[in-house]
């Protein structure tokens, strides 16, 4: 491990990661694709929506009974607030209407219960979904789903949404662990990146934007201790959220 971590290493490691993970040498499977920056952001209307989608990591403690865009009580205290901050700032005069709906302990099939309140009557125009942990981690315990249960019912989510919203713009993100954080033993594998597979193969079926997470903490790793970045394993740190921020906002760049 590097005792020499700056800035610039880790915006190049969140650049190697999100560009290099595919193997093809893009992030992207979309035929959006484009070597531009702010391509998505420039053709985005003057108050397009932004909804952040998932679980525990995307709720960061967020108030779920403000339903305002852009408040930071309700964008939580995670990476979809830094992000958020981040679209706000850099795009000022498109006036972006910023939401996260993330809940604590979501699994899939419970982003689908609520799916049409929390995301499809908000017609977002950009839509970053990360979901998954919960669909392996629960079922450690008591919920009896399998891999095959999360891709059965992520693939029918997707499907519903591009339905109604034919021209919403989709960023997946890569459930994530650390090994060496608290709540992850050796339960965790083989099985875990089955999941993993099993969304990034989503995103490619989907044609849509992917954010390879695992390989951003891994990357990250290499300069710091794991759990500098999630001390659990699961739940960012606040080094963590700022490191996920900055890889969705390098995926949005490249839409």
């Amino acid at each position: 491990m590097s005792n020499k971590y700056t800035r610039r290493s880790f915006l190049e490691n969140i650049t190697t990661a999100t560009l290099g993970a595919m193997g093809a040498g893009s992030l992207l499977f979309s035929s959006h694709s484009s070597s531009e920056p702010d391509t998505l952001g420039n053709e985005l209307p003057e108050g397009a929506t932004i909804l952040f989608q998932g679980d525990s990591i995307t709720d960061a403690g967020r108030d779920k009974d403000n339903a305002n865009p852009n408040d930071p009580w309700a964008l939580g205290q995670g990476y979809a607030f830094l992000a958020a901050a981040a679209l706000r700032h850099s795009m000022a005069a498109k006036n972006l209407q910023c939401y996260n709906k993330g809940i604590s302990g979501n699994k899939v099939f419970q982003l689908s219960d609520r799916w049409q309140q929390d995301c499809l009557a908000l017609e977002p125009d950009v839509l970053s979904i990360l979901i998954g942990v919960n669909d392996f981690w629960h079922a450690l315990n008591d919920y009896d789903g399998t891999v095959e249960v999360y891709e059965k019912d992520f693939r029918a989510l997707l499907k519903r949404t591009k339905e109604q919203l034919p021209d919403v713009q989709l960023i997946i993100g890569e459930p994530f662990v650390v090994e060496e954080g608290t709540a992850v033993d050796d339960r965790w594998f083989p099985e875990f990146p089955l999941y993993q597979k099993v969304a990034r193969q989503i995103a490619e079926g989907f044609d849509t934007a992917f954010i390879p997470y695992q390989q951003v903490f891994d990357s990250a790793s290499e300069e710091m201790e794991p759990t500098y970045w999630t001390a659990d394993g699961v739940h960012p740190t606040m080094a963590g959220a700022e490191l996920m921020a900055q890889a969705w906002l390098e995926t949005f760049r490249r839409l």
